[in-house]
């Protein structure tokens, strides 16, 4: 046979494979072609990374400088705007923060040597691409960033966003968010206290996900992620490092979806990490322990760009270089690259720092606990980062070019030409019900709908009262938990954003957001003490959409100054849109609040029969943007309600000192469908009715029912107590009217036909059942 038959009839030879890509080949071969494009990066991007090296980049360190300057983890589009939160806060604002703005989470020294550490963050298109999944790890990860600051994650709350209630999609993304966030905080053991469920149709295809979680500690126990001490260790604990979430979240999160609602996102399938609560739950414990016994010199969780992430944020805020040999690393997927390693966002993982006489008694908590751990490196006296796999060094960086220095860019903005004509179109010609019955309908219709109906359909999916410290929870205004079991002391947390005014007005949107959640807060008789924000936009490349962003960030910063409250944190969101239609601009904001006796903390809802019911504030004809102009007439324009923070501070301090007093058998804000929707709601969860009659004025019915102006809240008082109210309200210059009692089993309400509660119960109780089944 001859070598040409012998070749023809056997498979020609594979071709040797591919050498890794060294530090040392990159040196030697300058012009080979990288897909720097395929991984995000712009040209001008991958130019200076060259010039930073002085070479081109490897395999692995383009993944990293990717992952890394991604939107989501380098805030590359809005670091010009988000400064302004910094530069605004003043020391007085400071003197109570042990952990801000850059940090894995805020930290709040609330005194008795106690600290609250809390975050809220977006994981919103892995929860499109996947919803239980998605959703989640979106948990998962907002309880690592709180374990990361030396706390015991406590509880959690969810702000949720999609299409319409009877769009196809919903039905898809909404129970599957719905039980990866149930699934995740339950087996946690974590109680949910509460959140939002919003419906419009700008969600659909790009649904919200904002997971917030709370944690508390002891003050001296706080840790942050740095990496000091020339030979100490990194030790990397918890899961094996997967091919799950390569490019996940860091990927996702910076660009936007071209495909149509359930369809074009779904090949990003393989991006979407996977998550175990178990494990976590095992990790939280373990973790605790180790911060228990002394044993963590710095801490980072693997979140968002994975190790790239927590090896170059660990160096860059230490005092040296770092080295870290992927060989160590405990992998679940057969030959996976350098690169793959660096880039995966594998769940349940945290990175230590830990001195060289703790390791051995390191490893022996995480043995007890069944948890993973290696020493993959060590701090250098060097200043780079060096990675080696297989013996080779890989990546050899200065790890701040990647972690802190990436990109910053001044995005052209500019108001958009259809603002004026948006805030023209204004509510005032549209038809006001004014007979009884049709005010009876309407109070009706906006109960059942998707906008204001129950949701507890969602809620009753998650566990609110587990580890028995939770002192009220959704559908409360705020979520109220005592700080531990041998105090009565507490906090509050509510989150809130009501994105049709900040359409209207982004700047001023903001500030109502802030002033919801305040108020939120403020119902339980909690003194507001701190801010997180989850800023959730369309595309920075478009000029309106930053316009907006930054309208937002001056709203709220200018606002917390204003109420001296600071911002710790938080995290943006770019790209929430598909195609050229971005949603809504939502700012949501939550804010955290300190309760001296969880036990005089306010119920929420109406008091016992015979109890007077109080409205706080004033009520101007403000129904632009309002539930009553959406529902009703599928119309959004004009201008929001005004919002005036002094007033809202004022209305939060007589709250918190009537709780003291114990003045309040009940409260709830009034906020979304106005004081008809207030009553209604209070009435419902109470299971009594109220006779009541709007407050005297030259509002027409409708306008003192369907208006949502700021700064108000329908509060019920013992009779013992109505005189100490009306004496505190002069005191504090708070507007306020008696508008009748408690009792009975139907909403009464002067010049409306009577509302029976159950009736109303039943209808709110009803809709999303309806929609998305039992």
């Amino acid at each position: 046979m001859t070598a040409q038959a012998a070749s023809a009839g056997s498979p020609a030879p594979e071709p040797a494979p591919e050498p890794a890509d060294t530090v040392e080949v990159a040196v030697a071969t300058p012009e080979r072609e990288q897909p720097y494009a395929a991984l995000g990066l712009r040209d001008e991007e991958y130019a200076r990374i060259r010039e930073i090296l002085g070479r081109r980049p490897t395999d692995a360190e383009l993944a990293m400088y990717s992952v890394m300057w991604s939107e989501h983890c380098s805030y590359k589009s809005s670091k010009v705007h988000l400064r302004r939160f910094g530069e605004t806060t003043t020391d007085e604002m400071r003197a109570h923060l042990l952990a801000g703005i850059g940090e894995n989470a805020g930290v709040v020294d609330v005194g008795d040597g106690w600290a609250v550490t809390f975050k809220i963050e977006s994981h919103n298109h892995p929860s499109y691409v996947e919803p239980h999944q998605g959703a989640a790890t979106g948990v998962g990860g907002i309880v690592r960033d709180i374990m990361a600051m030396g706390a015991r994650p406590v509880a959690v709350m969810d702000g949720l966003r999609v299409g319409p209630l009877d769009a196809p999609d919903t039905a898809r993304v909404l129970p599957g968010v719905v039980s990866g966030v149930g699934f995740y905080g339950n087996c946690l053991g974590l109680p949910n206290l509460g959140g939002e469920v919003v419906f419009d149709p700008t969600y659909a295809g790009n649904p919200l996900v904002n997971a917030l979680c709370v944690g508390v500690l002891r003050t001296e126990d706080l840790h942050l992620a740095f990496a000091s001490g020339v030979g100490n260790k990194i030790v990397l604990f918890g899961a094996r490092t997967g091919l799950d979430g390569i490019g996940g979240v860091s990927v996702l999160a910076s660009e936007t979806f071209t495909g149509s609602a359930g369809g074009g996102g779904h090949k990003k399938l393989p991006s979407v990490q996977v998550g175990d609560p178990f494990a976590e739950k095992v990790l939280i414990e373990c973790c605790l322990e180790l911060y228990r016994d002394g044993l963590v010199v710095g801490i980072q969780d693997l979140g968002g760009a994975g190790l790239s992430c927590a090896t170059s944020e660990l160096a860059s805020a230490g005092s040296g270089g770092m080295d870290v040999d992927l060989d160590a690393v405990h992998l679940r997927a057969k030959d996976m690259t350098p690169a793959e390693i660096l880039s995966s966002e594998s769940q349940e993982r945290m990175c230590a720092v830990v001195t060289p006489e703790n390791v051995d008694a390191f490893m022996a908590v995480c043995e007890r606990w069944d948890v993973t751990a290696t020493v993959i490196g060590e701090v250098t006296d060097g200043e780079n980062l060096r990675i080696t796999a297989g013996g080779n060094v890989v990546v050899d960086v200065p790890p701040r070019t990647v972690a802190h220095d990436g990109p910053v860019y001044s995005r052209p903005l500019a108001r958009p030409d259809s603002q004026d004509e948006l805030q023209a179109r204004t509510t005032a010609g549209l038809a006001r019900p004014s007979s009884p019955a049709d005010l009876a309908a309407t109070i009706e219709r906006l109960a059942a709908s998707p906008q204001l109906a129950s949701r507890a359909w969602v809620t009753e999916q998650y566990d609110r009262y587990v580890r028995g410290n939770t002192a009220a929870a959704t559908p409360a205004d705020a979520g109220v938990l005592r700080l531990d079991e041998s105090s009565d002391r507490g906090i509050a947390l509510a989150i809130d954003c009501n994105a049709r005014f900040c359409l209207l007005d982004p700047r001023e949107g903001a500030r109502l957001a802030l002033a919801e959640s305040v108020r939120n807060v403020a119902a339980a008789g909690a003194r507001p003490v701190a801010v997180s924000d989850c800023l959730n936009f369309g595309s920075p490349e478009d000029p309106g959409v930053i316009w907006q962003f930054s309208e937002a960030v001056d709203g709220l910063a200018q606002g917390c100054v204003e109420l001296g409250v600071p911002v710790t944190g938080g995290n943006v969101s770019f790209y929430n849109q598909t195609g050229t239609t971005a949603i809504l601009p939502t700012p949501v904001v939550g804010v955290l609040g300190l309760v001296e006796d969880v036990h005089h903390a306010v119920p929420h809802g109406f008091g016992p029969d015979g109890d007077a019911v109080w409205l706080l504030g004033e009520t101007r004809d403000e129904l632009d943007g309002s539930a009553w102009a959406g529902v009703v007439h599928e119309h959004l324009g004009g201008r929001p309600p005004r919002c005036d923070l002094a007033v809202e501070a004022r209305l939060a301090e007589l709250m918190a000192q009537g709780a003291a007093a114990q003045l309040f058998s009940g409260a709830h804000d009034v906020s979304d469908g106005g004081l008809a929707q207030a009553l209604v709601e209070a009435a419902v969860v109470s299971g009594r009715g109220a006779a009541v009659t709007p407050p005297p004025g030259e509002l027409d019915l409708a306008a003192a029912l369907f208006s949502e102006s700021a700064a108000r809240m329908v509060v019920t008082v013992p009779a013992w107590a109505e005189a100490d109210l009306a004496r505190l309200c002069v005191e504090l210059g708070q507007p306020a009217a008696r508008l009748g009692e408690v009792g009975g089993t139907a909403l009464e309400i002067r010049g409306v036909d009577p509302l029976d509660v159950v009736e109303l119960a039943t209808l709110s109780a009803s809709t999303l059942p309806a929609a998305l089944g039992d």
